[in-house]
Formats: C-alpha cells, structure tokens, sequence
C-alpha cells in the first residue's frame, strides 16, 4: 500500500471537527488530490487524540466515507484511501430508483409532458439565428437576452445562457467557490444542490425556514461563520411549495448588508409559479447572481437556464465555462426565445400553472382529510410529514408507491417525506390512504 500520513498531519487539515465536517474535509483532502489513491490513514484513535474528539465519531465520519467507495479497510488491517481512480457521483440522485410497472412513482417533482408546448416551431426559428456552428464563445444570443429581460426581477448588468439551472449553479460555484469554504443554504433544499454542495467538498451551513421564506436570525447566525455564499430560492421553493414574501426579502437584505457574501439566487420553477419574479440584486447588484431556469415551463430537453450579475462576475464564470462547452447552443436559446414571445406559450403555461396547483391542492386536501394538515403552497410537489421516515417509506413501498425521504433534502435530522404531485391525477385518493397509514406507527 501507499505512504501512512501522520495523525498530527491529517489534524492540521480539519477544521470542522463534527462527524460531518470531518468526513466533508477529508472527502474534500481526497479529491484534490492531498490525500492520494492508495494512502493509509493513521488509526482511529491517533486521529482521536490529536482532533480531541471520540473514537466514534471518528469511526462514523469514516462509515460515510466507506459508504461513498472513498475509503476502504477497517479495524486493526487499516484504512485507506481507495480505488483506482476517484468517481464523483451525486449521491442523493443516484439513490433514486427506477421501479416496476404498477409502481406509482411520486418522486420525481417534473413539469407533465402533456403541458409543455411543441417545439418544432421553435427548433426551426432557433435553427436561424445567427453565428450558428461558431466556436465563438457567445453568452447569449440577443434574441434570448431581450426575451428574458422583458421579465426580468432587476435591471441586471450581464446575462449568460447556461444549459440548465443546475448546470448554473455547479458552475457558479465551481468558478467562485473554493472547495473547504462554507456556504449557507436553506433547510431543506433541493436534493441536487446538496449534491452539488458536497461534491465541491464545503462546509454547507442550513438556514432554517418559514412559511415566508428563509428565517434572517437563522442567516445572521450562519453568517457569522463568514460563508462564500448564500444560496436560495426566491420566488417558489422547489421542495416545500413556500413563496418568500416581499417583506422577507426586505429583511434577509438587510442581514445581508454588511456582509461580503455571494447571493445566489435559485428560481428553479421558474414560470410555474404564479408569483412575480424577484431578487435581491437591485440591492446587491455587485455581488448576486439571479438564475432563471426554463426547465419546468418550457421543457427539460431545451437545457436552457439564463444568469445574471454583475459584469466581472459573469466573465469568472464564463471563464471557468471556457474548460467544457464554453457555450450553450444557439439553437436552443433561439428556440426558447422563439417561445417566450409566443402568445400561445403564455397560455399554455397559464393552464399547466391551474392544472399543478389544482393536483397540489388535491392531495394536500386529502391528506388534510386525514389528519394531516399541509400548508397552503405552490409547485410540484408536497412536503409531507411523519414520525419516521424509516417507517413511511417501507409502509408506502408495501403499496407499490415510491416517494423520496426527506433525509435526502436536508443535512440535518428530518422527519417528511417530498410527494410529487405534478402528474399525480386519478389516484390521488389511493396515495392519500397510503400516506395516511404511512405517517405513524
């Protein structure tokens, strides 16, 4: 095997000396390559001593690493840093399953096909903007920038077209964010920006929420531990339906105000919601990157989301884009201009808006029915709670229904489970009965 790193080394290196913060370091150690393939790790109770931490936690920090394939080897025999080569993999996605037929699958929170519009139209139109099959490195075509910027919440300095909401925010925080900082996150949030959070090796600090959004006392005291960037989603919350109020976003700016902390601004459902676009950076111009993705409106397949902020922001970022891609295609900003200018677009959109809450409210009612009040919300899915997550999803298994635990949009402690709503129609009073029995032992 490789070299045996010293303990007194390996406890230079960790800061955050929680059984997560040290699996999170030494994760983050691994994957810029301080701690290469085939290194002994030194024993448990060495790392103990000099971390002044117990030897379980040590030994949990190091169970998550094993279950990530990143460390191999326990006990007396050792540990050490394994594979032949290291695989990002987002673990939290990854985990989802694809089930059987008969199988009612109310885990993915997606726009229904049925009411997305065409795109034959639009992939015509999209097929005659200009510099097609340039490798000039554009940000956005001008069609595309003046569709946005009819709607857009704040009169911004630089816009860029990325291929996708997730694919923005990866990239943001790849180009602005060293692995080993913090950054602040609504709890919970998306499973896939957790991924994304971890994968980058941060520390991530959760911001508790409420009914209006993120709580500014729960900001202040994350900001104290000087995060690179606060990450949110102001105008409709991917998992728990909640829209943040205007007086809110009042209140997390004035949080904000004396702080240096990147604003970034999630709207991942986007045109869904029926509430108005906002942002924060017509206050905080300099230093908040406001994201629209187009993914649940006007489809997945057209990997469009448009950012923007500032100028030297927007040029770091399409900088560190200059590695891959280095733009996204023509073709489909054009086409989702073509469709962000038509009027049919916006009806359709309209209807899907009226048809997801309406399936929303159906079930939330349902479950209301049944002695579980849900509050009043928007989007795609619900956020259901339980005594024990264990328990809810192998009783609903038992049922052939699949939903995602909580724990998977949280990194701390949770007892929900998120129920996708936006295709759930016929049998929304089976799924009712089924959570019902799922909720408590």
């Amino acid at each position: 095997m490789g070299d045996t790193v010293e303990a007194s080394w390996f406890a230079e290196k960790i800061a955050d000396r929680s059984i997560r913060g040290i699996a999170l370091e030494t994760s983050a150690l691994i994957r810029a390559g301080v701690l290469p393939i085939g290194t002994r790790l030194p024993a448990i109770r060495d790392i103990a001593y000099e971390l002044h931490v117990s030897p379980a936690t040590i030994s949990e920090a190091w169970s998550e690493l094993r279950r990530q394939k990143i460390i191999s080897g326990r006990g007396r025999n050792g540990t050490w840093v394994s594979g032949d080569r290291f695989v990002a993999k987002p673990e939290r996605l990854a985990s989802s399953g694809n089930y059987r037929a008969g199988v009612l699958d109310l885990t993915l929170a997606g726009p229904d096909a049925a009411l997305l519009p065409r795109l034959a139209e639009a992939m015509a139109y999209g097929a005659s903007v200009d510099d097609l099959n340039s490798y000039e490195r554009s940000r956005i075509v001008p069609e595309l920038k003046d569709a946005v910027s009819e709607r857009w919440p704040y009169e911004a300095e630089a816009f860029l077209a990325t291929n996708g909401g997730y694919n923005a925010v990866y990239t943001i925080l790849h180009a602005l964010v060293s692995p080993g900082s913090s950054v602040a996150i609504e709890h919970p949030t998306a499973m896939r920006l957790l991924d994304i959070l971890e994968d980058l090796g941060v520390k991530i600090i959760p911001v508790a929420c409420d009914g209006d959004g993120p709580l500014p006392a729960s900001l202040s005291e994350a900001l104290r531990q000087r995060p690179a960037a606060f990450l949110f989603q102001p105008r409709l919350h991917s998992v728990t339906g909640v829209t943040v109020s205007s007086s809110r976003l009042d209140q997390l700016g004035d949080v904000l105000e004396d702080s240096d902390t990147l604003i970034i601004e999630d709207d991942g459902v986007g045109d869904v919601s029926t509430a108005a676009p906002q942002s924060l950076g017509g206050r905080f111009a300099e230093r908040t990157i406001h994201i629209l993705s187009l993914s649940k409106s006007l489809g997945p397949d057209l990997r469009l989301a448009v950012l923007s902020s500032s100028a030297p922001i927007v040029d770091q970022i399409q900088s560190y884009r200059s590695f891959s891609a280095g733009w996204t295609s023509r073709i489909l900003q054009g086409a989702a201009a073509w469709l962000l200018r038509d009027p049919a677009t916006w009806q359709l959109i309209g209807k899907a808006r009226a048809i997801y809450q309406q399936r929303r409210d159906a079930l939330a009612d349902a479950l209301s029915e049944r002695g579980i009040p849900i509050p009043a919300g928007q989007g795609l899915c619900l956020w259901v709670p339980v005594v024990s997550e264990p328990f809810a999803m192998v009783t609903l298994a038992a049922r052939n229904i699949a939903v995602n635990p909580g724990s998977k949009f949280s990194v701390l402690p949770s007892s929900h489970i998120r129920v996708a709503t936006s295709t759930l129609n016929d049998l929304c009073e089976e799924a009712a009965d089924a959570i019902a029995l799922a909720h408590a032992p």
